[in-house]
């Protein structure tokens, strides 16, 4: 065998090859995590960029390291296939081809030169060939070298990378590029180029850890800025993001000058929860590179997270100022206004997004929901179907947007046909089929048994049309402006919620409706509701704000649980939330893993009392030293029982039967070997707990109504704040019931406010930002549901809340606003009201304020 040796380090052995198969595998990670973090888009420019760029890419990347620009060619509209036009182009080259290789040849500057003089200007011709694209003629040029040498390193490696080239869509290239590249490490194991080679082929493939092995060997025999950059890649898309920002900070380190290398290191912060950390690294890609459209693309997802309507907004305005036709963050801006309650502004950006990209499922989407919204019912249905019509190939798996679209699609023609009937005369829950809520509520795939479909668009149905706030009554306009102020007093000042003034308005109204109504019945009136009149129950107060929960957003299945099939409630009906899986952490909740801890370490020290006395002193040690969540892992092994995990159940005590406890929620936590954790809550419904719990519920409002009676006719002190309590606690088993599959949080609120103003108190004081006083309460955080749900009992929930409220007497003037059920009877003027602009409430004196 002929003595090999690699090229110098400025030659192609050093980096020449472009990267293509890391990218492409990221690519793909970017679209499952789009939905998350759309911000990794960057990838899909890359790979596109490196699969369908001009040829002589790798030759200008290589030509660049050798100083020299004889490898470039000119491009050509000829179609490499052994076509009459081909075969002229290649021998009118003939002669530059083989002037290219000589020079290429004297240089040494490919991998696995030899000392034959002749042999290197063979294998410099078929390099020649592969940087100018011609990946077939290479092969066959390697070839024909190895069945005369078949050890030839470079004839070898030359083969295998022209067939990594060729395309690794064809598994077949795949395969064979692989077998090559194998042979090369077995005759030459100590060139880290080819391990590199190797890793981003099988990464390609979806091979992740066998990638990771081989650019763990790369480093090992020669670290660089760009070897950990990849595997950092390879570890982001892995979900482990904690390894991939060390390899992103050793890259960095080695090369401080790394735009993509600090933008991705910013998005594992980001996934993290760190969000002033992932902000300051998207900054720094920014110092780096000021017209870096994906750093301020990521910049504005940060602070989206963080609430920061506005910074947000700057900074997707800084993206679009440098590509105006940028798609996803268009996108992403779409997204983020439809959030915010600003559809008009929102619908703009998809339209512009679909102009750009016509098959874009998520602009789709979100065009048809926001039409839908608006009640522009002809237009959202028309691209709620061409999303239908996108059927995902066979293997493919169906985007969340076609998933949801038909669920969509069949509710927006539900709401178009009872546009104009009075809302008092039918019953969402009771109309929608039992299994058609079950899969929606569940977002499964739309396999519905014997499903009938709604009535398609009825022509004598027209389109809700725009309202100008002028239109309105001067009293209906006000009525308006305090709905808009009361919203705002729900908005949870904590990263992860975005304030949306549509939900704010149509909750502030849902508080209002609630307040009438109650003082209605209070007063011995009956009141409408499902087609009967009767006395208004409690469901009937919930539903109330339930219905403008509905409205304000149709993507989201608000729908009561104790409705759905009795084969599902018989199962249970999970209301899940990840508070961190994986290393992916739920900012929303973060104020709250505290709390959550030291209730778990109780639990356990209980368990261990009970379970294993021997060992208790050993868990109580171990247990001092648990600051955070990922800490209670090893405590796990301390008994065969919770070696794989465990779960910690709360109780929540009846004030209806004293001593007797309901089941909470459940904490469940496990881990795996490499120090991942899954930590989550959830409730499970069942039919047992949910008449547990009506029962509790039933009983407090029928203590509630016979002293908000009493409080009608006397108002004395002591009955106001009974009639506090009673609301507060019947919010609490509300909460801790969780009876609806989206929306509880904020339904259940708008009922407290509408509650206690009918009974003379309004809440003045926002939910607070993070924990409070310790003269307040020592966990007192921002999410009221979670308030109530780590409460231990509804006495101490209604303190907490009591504490912020800063509740004082109502004002008169509400007492002068019109009737909200009667102002707005139906959904064609619900979807009225929410679509008007208000904007110049902000300049006039709102009452009560």
């Amino acid at each position: 065998m002929r003595a090999v040796k690699m090229a110098p380090a400025g030659g192609l052995a050093r980096g020449a090859w472009v990267p293509l198969a890391v990218l492409a595998v990221l690519a793909r990670a970017a679209l499952a995590l789009t939905e998350r973090y759309p911000a990794l888009s960057l990838l899909q420019q890359e790979r596109h960029r490196q699969r369908h760029g001009p040829a002589e890419e790798w030759a200008e990347q290589y030509s660049a390291e050798c100083d020299s620009s004889f490898l470039l060619f000119h491009e050509s509209d000829c179609d490499i296939g052994g076509s009459s036009s081909c075969e002229s182009m290649l021998s009118l080259n003939t002669e530059k081809i083989l002037s290219q290789a000589k020079l290429l040849a004297e240089q040494k500057r490919f991998p696995f030169p030899t000392d034959n003089d002749n042999t290197n200007e063979e294998l410099a011709i078929a390099y020649v060939l592969f940087g100018n694209g011609l990946y077939d003629e290479a092969i066959q040029h390697f070839s024909t070298m190895l069945q005369e040498e078949p050890e030839l390193v470079s004839a070898i490696y030359g083969r295998g990378i022209s067939y990594g080239k060729k395309g690794l869509h064809d598994i077949k290239n795949a395969e064979l590029a692989l077998f090559e590249l194998s042979r090369v490490i077995s005759l030459e194991p100590d060139h880290p180029e080819v391990f590199e080679q190797r890793a981003e082929i099988l990464s390609a493939l979806g091979r992740i850890s066998e990638a990771l092995s081989d650019f763990t060997k790369a480093i090992q025999l020669q670290p660089s800025a760009r070897l950990y950059w990849h595997r950092g890649t390879l570890y982001f898309i892995s979900e482990d993001y904690a390894t991939a920002h060390e390899d992103f900070q050793r890259s960095l380190e080695l090369n401080k000058n790394q735009p993509i290398a600090m933008l991705y290191n910013g998005l594992t912060f980001f996934h993290r929860g760190l969000l002033k950390e992932a902000i300051e690294s998207f900054k720094e890609a920014l110092k780096q590179k000021a017209d870096f459209i994906d750093a301020y693309k990521s910049l504005g997802q940060a602070y989206r997270e963080l609430g920061n309507f506005d910074a947000a907004t700057e900074n997707f305005q800084k993206a679009l100022l440098l590509n105006q036709n940028h798609v996803q963050t268009l996108q992403l801006k779409g997204m983020m206004l439809y959030h915010h309650g600003s559809l008009d502004e929102a619908l703009k950006n998809f339209k512009r997004c679909l102009q750009l990209e016509p098959y874009n499922e998520v602009c789709q989407y979100m065009k048809g929901l926001s039409h839908v919204a608006m009640g522009q019912f002809y237009e959202g249905i028309k691209a709620q179907t061409k999303v239908m019509l996108n059927d995902p190939l066979p293997g493919q798996k169906a985007s969340p947007e076609y998933l949801k679209v038909k669920y969509l699609r069949e509710y927006s023609r539900y709401l178009h046909a009872h546009l104009d009937t009075p809302l008092t005369e039918y019953n969402t829950d009771t109309d929608l089929p039992g299994n058609f809520k079950d899969h929606w509520a569940k977002n499964l795939p739309f396999l519905i048994e014997n499903y009938e479909e709604q009535p398609g668009l009825q022509p004598h149905i027209k389109d809700v049309l725009f309202q100008n706030f002028e239109s309105y009554k001067p009293d209906v306009q006000e009525l308006i402006c305090v709905a808009d102020h009361l919203g705002s007093m729900m908005q949870y000042e904590t990263p992860g919620f975005l304030p949306n003034k549509r939900i704010h308005r149509a909750m502030g109204l849902a508080t209002l409706e609630v307040m009438q109504a109650v003082q209605r019945t209070w007063a011995n009136s009956k009141v409408r509701m499902n087609g009967k009149t009767r006395l208004m129950q409690w469901r009937d107060m919930f539903d109330i704000a339930v219905k403008w929960r509905r409205i304000a957003d149709p993507d989201q299945p608000v729908l009561w649980l104790d409705q759905m099939p009795a084969r599902s409630l018989s199962r249970g009906f999970n209301n899940h939330i990840n508070l961190i899986r994986g290393q992916v952490i739920n900012m929303r909740y973060l104020e709250y893993f505290e709390k959550i801890l030291h209730f778990i370490k109780d639990r356990i020290l209980v368990y261990h009392g009970a379970n294993n006395p021997k060992g208790l002193l050993e868990v109580r040690e171990a247990l001092e030293k648990v600051h955070k969540v990922e800490d209670l892992l090893p405590i796990m092994k301390f008994n065969s029982k919770t070696r794989d995990g465990f779960t910690v159940n709360t109780k929540v005590p009846s004030l209806k039967d004293q001593g007797k406890e309901y089941d909470g929620f459940t904490i469940t936590i496990t881990g795996d070997k490499v120090g991942n954790i899954l930590f989550s809550v959830e409730t499970q419904t069942t039919e047992e707990r949910t008449q547990l719990y009506h029962a509790e519920i039933d009983a407090l409002y029928k203590d509630l109504t016979a002293k908000g009676k009493i409080l009608i006719l006397s108002a004395e002190l002591g009955e106001v704040d009974a009639v506090c309590n009673l609301i507060l606690s019947l919010v609490y088993y509300f909460y801790n019931l969780m009876p609806l599959s989206r929306g509880s949080s904020v339904i259940a609120y708008s009922v407290i406010m509408g509650a206690l103003m009918a009974s003379g108190k309004e809440v003045s004081g926002k939910i607070p930002k993070g924990k409070a006083s310790i003269k307040i309460s020592k966990y007192i955080s921002s999410l009221v549901d979670f308030e109530a749900m780590t409460a231990p009992g509804s006495e101490a929930f209604s303190k907490i809340a009591r504490s912020w409220m800063n509740l004082k007497s109502i004002s008169p003037s509400y007492k002068s606003l019109p009737s909200v059920s009667e102002t707005f009877p139906t959904l064609r003027t619900m979807i009225e009201v929410l679509n008007t602009d208000s904007s110049h409430c902000l300049k006039k004196t709102i009452v009560a304020v």
